[in-house]
């Protein structure tokens, strides 16, 4: 009877220690978060108070985003900013977009000294944010140029005979709802199309030839689809000056002006942690590491369908050719 009641004892006392070190494991572990939260909070606050150069990251398809634009004209508002390098490395995407981030773009150079540098690649409409600035850096490799605007659709009248689908339509006018995927492309049709690039082309080609100081002539000459090599870029004066980051950061110092080794300090569009109330910052980062991440925003959620898979209206894209087999 008495080992029974040592025994008994004794668990409870293991059991005590067991909550004990569970609780304290559980304290730890929740200050840490915290501490580390809250650290990483400050020091961006931090580093964004402090003069600095901002970096703008613009990556893959362009698209007309709203955060993007408002965080333009905030890096505009900040006294702390003292320059600006637009980090490029996209091969283009809406025209509409690119046409929207080069207008906030070209504002934004009248408050702050403002350069844009391209990395492995920055054609199209990635080329027409570049001409934002006053002066473009680019890699010797770096792929460049493809000025011009696309506007592409498919048709599936073949496929859907084969299957035995038929399509009707009854329209206000016959350019209504034109090009479709099921019939074939009128010449009313394609002649509206093709006046609706030409159009937006010839915008392209006046700021091409504006912001490059290039003759109408050397422009539209430049502006007819091709790629270049930023080496050969140089030599049609559609860069300025070939090297990387330091290189434009060197063009800020000894042109604009801005004080020698600042920081530099990425800005992003994207939701950042410091933004967010003290309770969400917790809940992001734990959903985050239980693979929940139940308060991410929406828009940067991962997606079945790429958001680059669906361009509507005119592009302005360098698509890189896919080789085909080799058929007899």
């Amino acid at each position: 009877m008495a080992m029974d009641v040592d025994a008994m004892i004794d668990r409870r006392r293991l059991r005590r220690k067991l909550t004990f070190w569970r609780v304290a494991t559980f304290i730890v572990i929740a200050a840490a978060l915290i501490g580390g939260i809250a650290y990483i909070a400050g020091a961006s606050n931090l580093s964004k108070r402090k003069a600095h150069i901002a970096r703008i990251p613009i990556e893959g398809m362009i698209l007309e985003n709203r955060k993007t634009l408002e965080m333009l004209e905030k890096i505009g508002k900040s006294d702390a900013v003292k320059g600006v390098i637009v980090s490029i490395n996209s091969p283009g995407g809406s025209t509409t977009g690119g046409e929207a981030i080069y207008g906030a773009l070209r504002k934004l150079s009248e408050k702050k000294p403002l350069v844009t540098e391209m990395r492995t690649i920055g054609t199209s409409a990635g080329y027409l944010i570049a001409m934002s600035a006053d002066h473009i850096v680019a890699r010797y490799n770096t792929i460049t140029g493809s000025i011009g605007v696309l506007f592409q659709f498919g048709n599936i009248e073949r496929l859907l005979d084969t299957v035995g689908v038929s399509m009707e339509a009854v329209k206000s006018a016959p350019l209504k709802a034109e090009p479709d995927f099921y019939s074939p492309t009128t010449p009313e049709a394609r002649a509206m199309l093709q006046a609706m690039v030409t159009d937006s082309y010839n915008w392209f080609v006046e700021i091409l030839a504006d912001r490059r100081n290039l003759a109408p002539n050397k422009a539209r000459e430049l502006a007819d689809g091709r790629v270049l090599l930023g080496n050969r870029a140089l030599q049609e004066k559609l860069v300025d000056a070939i090297g990387g980051e330091e290189k434009a950061v060197e063009w800020l110092e000894t042109e604009k002006g801005v004080a020698k080794d600042l920081p530099i300090v990425t800005w992003t569009s994207k939701e950042s942690i410091e933004e967010l109330p003290f309770a969400a910052r917790i809940s992001r980062e734990v959903g985050k590491g239980l693979g929940t991440a139940i308060v991410e925003p929406l828009n940067d959620a991962k997606g079945l369908i790429s958001r680059g898979l669906m361009l509507d209206g005119l592009v302005s894209v360098w698509q890189a050719p896919v080789a085909a087999d080799n058929k007899p």
